[in-house]
């Protein structure tokens, strides 16, 4: 796929339909939907009382923390790895 090739995937999420637009492969734009469906019904699963606003807020800031995390440990790699190259 070119830069500038754009591809349109209907994807359910917690109930919704969503057409999401970009250039990622649709296998692609599918496996992440269904993350943060997986993510957003285990988060509601918890906490029954919550709208689902809240659960998508809840959803966005678990998934940002895990990334920052994530980015963390591969900073801390990079470190490791370049100590041991010299």
């Amino acid at each position: 796929m070119t830069d500038k090739e754009k591809t349109r995937v209907a994807v359910g999420i917690y109930g919704q339909t969503y057409t999401i637009v970009g250039t990622e492969t649709s296998n692609h734009v599918r496996h992440v939907a269904s993350l943060v469906d997986e993510r957003m019904r285990e988060i509601s699963k918890r906490n029954p009382y919550l709208d689902s606003t809240k659960i998508a807020v809840l959803t966005a800031v678990n998934s940002v923390h895990d990334y920052l995390k994530l980015e963390e440990t591969v900073q801390q790699l990079e470190e490791e790895v370049k100590k041991l190259k010299g």
